[in-house]
This record gives C-alpha cells, sequence and structure tokens, in this order.
C-alpha cells in the first residue's frame, strides 16, 4: 500500500520500520522542524526524519504535501498535532495510540494512566477524525502496568503499536472499526508541578511520579533529582523528614518511601548510601518545597 506517515519522537519509529518491512511503500514522512539542542546548539532532526532518511524517504515539515502525494493511507504516531478534516477528506488516516480509548485521550496517556493507578493499558489503532482521538477503533491490544516505567512502558506499547499497525494495514481494504464505547478521560500534557515530590503526598503517589522519569524535590533547599524510590510500608517517621538506616527514607504526611538513585545538580547519578555520606547534611534535615529557605 502507498502510505505516508506522519509522527515526530522516538516511540513513533518502531511502526515507520515495520510498515517499510512489512512492503508498504512510505511516499513521505511529515515531521516536527529540526530543533537546538544541547550545549552547542546543535540542529537536531527528530528521530523519525533521522530514520526516514536512513530508509531513503522523503522527509516534510508541513501538511502541504500530503494531499498530492499519491498515498492512499496516512499512518499517524505521536505526530502533536490535530489532522483538519479538510485533508481527512482526501487521505484517510489511522492512528497508533497509547491507550485504551476512549480511556486517555490526549498528550499524555501513559503518563497518565500510570498517576491513576491503573492496572492496565494498551494500545489503539484508531480512525482519524478531526476530533482529539475520537475516532472507531479497528484493534487493540492491552498489558498490564504493574511497577513499570513511563519509559519502559512507552517502549513496550510503541513495539505493540507496529505490530498491530502492521496487522491492520495488511488488509486492503481496512477491515471495519467500532466505535468507542465507555466514559472517555482526558491525558492532558504534565508541567513541571506534576513531577515535584512533596511531603503531602501519599508514599504510594510518589512512587508513581518517580516513575514518570522527571522526579525532583528540594533538600534543605537544594534541588535533587530522584531517579529511583520504591515503597518503605513498615517505616514511619516525621513527615517532611529524612532520615537513614539501610536506605535513604523519605517521610510524608501518608507513609514513607526509599530513594534508592538521586542526583543533585550539577553532579552525576549516586546510589543513596553514597550520596548520603557526600552530601553531610546539617540538622534539621527536610524535603519538599516547603525547604527552600532552610539550611
Amino acid at each position: 500500500m502507498k502510505l505516508v506517515f506522519l509522527g515526530s519522537p522516538s516511540p513513533a519509529t518502531p511502526t515507520l520500520r515495520a510498515l517499510v518491512d512489512a512492503g508498504h511503500e512510505v511516499l513521505g514522512v511529515v515531521t516536527q522542524p529540526d530543533k537546538r539542542r544541547g550545549r552547542g546548539s546543535e540542529m537536531i532532526a527528530t528521530p523519525v526524519a533521522q530514520m526516514a532518511r536512513e530508509l531513503g524517504i522523503p522527509v516534510w515539515h508541513s501538511l502541504d504535501m500530503v494531499s498530492s502525494c499519491g498515498a492512499e493511507l496516512g499512518v499517524v504516531v505521536a505526530y502533536g498535532k490535530l489532522i483538519p478534516q479538510s485533508l481527512l477528506d482526501v487521505v484517510p488516516m489511522i492512528n497508533v495510540h497509547f491507550s485504551l480509548l476512549p480511556k486517555w485521550r490526549g498528550a499524555a496517556p501513559v503518563e497518565r494512566a500510570l498517576l491513576a493507578g491503573d492496572l492496565e493499558t494498551g494500545v489503539c489503532i484508531m480512525g482519524l477524525e478531526a476530533g482529539l482521538d475520537t475516532g472507531p477503533i479497528f484493534a487493540q491490544a492491552s498489558t498490564p502496568l504493574g511497577d513499570k516505567t513511563s519509559l519502559a512502558l512507552l517502549n513496550e506499547l510503541a513495539e505493540l503499536g507496529a505490530h498491530l499497525c502492521v496487522e491492520v494495514v495488511a488488509h486492503s481494504p481496512l477491515p471495519v472499526p467500532t466505535a468507542q464505547e465507555g466514559e472517555a478521560t482526558y491525558a492532558a500534557k504534565l508541567g513541571p508541578q506534576d513531577f515535584i515530590l512533596e511531603p503531602e503526598l501519599s508514599a504510594e503517589m510518589l512512587t508513581r511520579v518517580v516513575r514518570l522519569g522527571r522526579a525532583f524535590t528540594y533538600i534543605n533547599g537544594q534541588r535533587v533529582r530522584i531517579h529511583g524510590a520504591a515503597l518503605a510500608p513498615d517505616v514511619t517517621g516525621p513527615s517532611g523528614s529524612i532520615s537513614f538506616a539501610r536506605g535513604l527514607l523519605f517521610h510524608a504526611d501518608d507513609g514513607t518511601i526509599e530513594v534508592t538513585i538521586l542526583q543533585s545538580e550539577g553532579s552525576r547519578r549516586l546510589e543513596s548510601g553514597d550520596w548520603w555520606r557526600g552530601a553531610r547534611l546539617s540538622e534539621p534535615i527536610r524535603w519538599g518545597s516547603t525547604t527552600l529557605n532552610v539550611g
């Protein structure tokens, strides 16, 4: 089948590769423009653009070429923008979405499922409409969340979605989809406030935030990134305090977590014991944004 592919980040690349490997002709890829990244402000192409160039596929940074390129179908994976109905009328499209629709429509379905404590999530191959993730479902598959990080879960869903997409596109015409059923929920994009650890959060929620991969807090006023943590169910202590006893313990209003890997600003990741010995903190040792004027 003659296809056009729309996507940008790394989770979109398994589907692009799978479609090419399955023998489909990808006439072009639409992706976000190159951006300056890193200390040298070097212009870096999106992962999808890099893969497309490796495969010899034309790369476009706008939708202008899509309607006239001769594609029979568009495949969208994490493109990041709504497709206008006028274009969908010319080139029908399907979308690989990383949730079990209609739950978690929107920009951050994996992260929202994790924060909500969902037991499972999954991937849907959806017919694209002008609305936000409202289209009918061609196929879906689920997976348990367990204690997976958002990165591990996203990588798993990207591979699962690629396999499922190839199965759907193998049919010509496409199979008949079914309408979404159930209550819709929305996965709003996360902001910096969603990654800060505070003693007011439950211990369970604190570990979920850490699994997002960008968690941070303040210890005696100094910002620290938290890369690994687990529940410490049999430990108690004054909320907002830190203790060290066979592990670095953060005490919250509702429970305690043991932080296993953390990183001070301008430093490297350290296991908690090494960090604790090097920090040499003065009492009282407090954590959370209320410690900004302490220490």
